[in-house]
């Protein structure tokens, strides 16, 4: 990967902290350890009950999100014990973020994704921090 391409990526993880934080009150920031280990989004949201871990695509072409990214985001969100999301844009495109079927509603396919806009996701996002703050543990463990 070339430097240029190393600039572009943080360029684009900095611009969608700075979204996140407009959309959703949350701050992020860019996670450091994912170039030296193995299964680590690359944001980190200031709030733990933020449910996705977050992998940010950016490249010049392209229609849609890629399966090995998709592969990436679900590694990551697993050793996170969250949720899977990329957040993707290519040159003269708006930015998307893909996201598993079973986000929106636990008994739908994890293997199936839909992408939404920075705005759904934020909707998403808070939807779900709303839910979960209103369980008690009892009834999270017996929703397993």
């Amino acid at each position: 990967m070339s430097a240029a391409s190393r600039r572009k990526g943080h360029a684009f993880e900095r611009h969608i902290a700075q979204e996140l934080l407009d959309r959703l009150g949350i701050s992020f920031r860019r996670d450091l350890d994912q170039y030296r280990a193995a299964e680590h989004g690359d944001l980190i949201p200031d709030d733990p009950a933020f449910p996705f871990v977050i992998e940010c695509k950016r490249y010049a072409t392209g229609a849609t999100c890629l399966g090995a990214w998709k592969v990436q985001a679900v590694a990551a969100a697993r050793a996170a014990d969250k949720r899977p999301a990329v957040i993707f844009r290519f040159d003269r495109q708006d930015t998307r973020v893909a996201v598993p079927l079973s986000a929106f509603y636990d008994a739908w396919p994890a293997d199936q994704w839909a992408e939404v806009t920075l705005d759904g996701f934020a909707l998403l996002a808070r939807e779900l921090m709303a839910e979960a703050a209103q369980w008690t543990p009892e009834q999270r463990r017996a929703a397993e």
